[in-house]
């Protein structure tokens, strides 16, 4: 008997849970796109913005996914026949990879496979190899989405000034902006892309990327940025719509403003705190469940993963069972297994992913728990016991 009736729970790595706050502020009627409180409130925006990212550079807006914040970043800095240099760690490493081939940059590939970080030592090489200087920027996850992989953006560029390089580091923060910790100017990232769908808590739909001035002086040397990509008269408009390119996204703006003040109230280091603890819940849970059965986490060590997303993995096609089983009898949805195909497992029934990112609390991630709990139960998926009260002593500490 199915017990999925009420409100469904999205337990994916974004889009997240929007909080009522956000959706309420949205409610309302289409605004003055010309005068008022939408051109008066977007100062205040950027500044709250950029205060998330912990820079003192710009931000410029798009009305864009994730992918749309890749390309905008390449766009202001590389023109085609540069070169770049990606450390993957899963599938969207690859991902903005595939996007600077697009944009007809050459595309150094350093794959670190799926299950472990990238090694500065290795970047480190790679960068004392490229004596010419041809490699203009590394493109680097913060966290893969995909992996769960937490990427140390600080020892990133730690290998690249210890090989005396000039690139530009560029980080995705796409899935642990507001969730992970992350210092822009303080670990010397020169480009960070974002986007509203995760722990800002908004719909998607809006894309950031955050430069310094060292991006700022790439982008002036180019000979060309396309006007719509062009994050100059974004970043510093002489009038309103230049934030967009043209008409403003304004419902998602006065979400974005909902969600920013929601993340002020709470603080950062509080938000933060809040992810680990939420994190190290998840990570006993699945340590009790796979003491005794096939249930493993995709990073063995938990100071590689993310406190934003969780990667799994059962027998073939047990995580495919599970998920279904979750989503028609207890109206939760848990993440698919993004990018972690193999010859043996082509479609990834194998893994599934467990989202806790941005607007989530201690009950509604036991319930979370509770839910896979029980369908490992009604699937007759071999586990350990005692995991919720192992997660419920993480939590109450």
């Amino acid at each position: 008997m199915s017990s999925a009736g009420g409100r469904p729970h999205l337990a994916i790595p974004g889009p997240s849970v929007m909080p009522d706050a956000v959706l309420s502020a949205m409610h309302r009627a289409a605004p003055n796109i010309y005068a008022g409180e939408l051109i008066e409130m977007m100062p205040q925006l950027t500044a709250d913005l950029t205060a998330v990212a912990r820079t003192a550079g710009q931000v410029a807006i798009y009305i864009a996914n994730g992918h749309g914040a890749w390309e905008a970043a390449l766009a202001n800095t590389l023109m085609p026949g540069d070169a770049v240099l990606v450390p993957a760690t899963g599938r969207f490493g690859h991902g903005w990879g595939e996007v600077a081939t697009s944009l007809g940059a050459q595309v150094d590939l350093l794959d670190f496979g799926r299950q472990v970080p990238i090694d500065p030592q290795r970047l480190e090489e790679a960068l004392r190899a490229d004596k010419d200087h041809r490699i203009k920027a590394v493109l680097a996850t913060h966290v893969d989405t995909s992996t769960s992989i937490l990427n140390n953006m600080a020892g990133i560029r730690a290998a690249m000034d210890a090989a005396g390089h000039p690139a530009l580091l560029m980080a995705d923060c796409i899935a642990s902006l507001a969730c992970d910790r992350f210092e822009m100017d303080a670990w010397g990232v020169d480009v960070m892309v974002a986007a509203s769908q995760k722990g800002l808590m908004t719909p998607p739909g809006l894309g950031f990327v955050f430069f310094n001035e060292r991006a700022a002086q790439a982008r002036a040397g180019l000979a060309r940025v396309s006007r719509y990509w062009d994050w100059a008269p974004r970043a510093c408009p002489e009038m309103f719509y230049q934030y967009f390119g043209g008409t403003a996204p304004t419902h998602h703006l006065y979400g974005l403003r909902a969600a920013l003040d929601m993340i002020a109230a709470e603080g950062l280091d509080a938000i933060w705190a809040r992810h680990v603890r939420l994190a190290g819940a998840v990570w006993a849970a699945c340590n009790v469940w796979g003491q005794d059965g096939p249930l493993r986490l995709n990073v063995a060590d938990p100071a590689h993963r993310s406190c934003a997303v969780t990667a799994l993995a059962l027998d073939p096609p047990d995580g495919t069972r599970l998920r279904d089983w979750l989503a028609s009898h207890m109206g939760v949805t848990l993440g698919i297994g993004l990018g972690m195909e193999t010859p043996e497992d082509p479609h990834s029934d194998r893994a599934f992913r467990i989202g806790h990112m941005g607007h989530i609390n201690a009950h509604a991630l036991m319930g979370v728990l509770g839910a896979i709990e029980a369908g490992l139960t009604a699937l007759e998926i071999p586990h350990g016991h005692g995991a919720l009260e192992k997660a419920s002593s993480v939590l109450a500490a």
